[in-house]
C-alpha cells in the first residue's frame, strides 16, 4: 500500500462515516454495520458499510470496498478518515 493510501485503523473509519453522515445501526458478531438515508427529492437511497474491526489495519481492498459501500471515492473516504 502506497504512503499516499496507507492503512486504516477501525477508529479512522468509525470517524470517517461519522464525518460522511453515517450513523451506528447495528452489530453482529465483529461486523458492525452503519447507515446513511440519502433523499435527492427525485429517489431515496440506503448506503450501508460493513466495518469488521478485527480485520484492522484495513487492507487497500477493505478500503476500497468500504468507499464503494459509502458511495464515495477512495480520495474522498480516505480525506474523511484522516484528521
Amino acid at each position: 500500500m502506497s504512503s499516499r493510501y496507507p492503512p486504516l485503523t477501525c477508529k479512522e473509519v468509525k470517524r470517517g462515516l461519522k464525518k460522511l453522515g453515517f450513523a451506528f445501526r447495528t452489530q453482529e458478531g465483529s461486523h458492525e454495520q452503519w447507515i446513511k438515508d440519502v433523499d435527492d427529492g427525485r429517489k431515496k437511497r440506503r448506503y450501508k458499510v460493513t466495518v469488521d474491526c478485527p480485520k484492522q489495519p484495513f487492507t487497500h481492498d477493505l478500503i476500497k470496498s468500504m468507499a464503494s459501500q459509502a458511495g464515495v471515492s477512495k480520495k474522498d473516504f480516505y480525506k474523511a478518515c484522516r484528521k
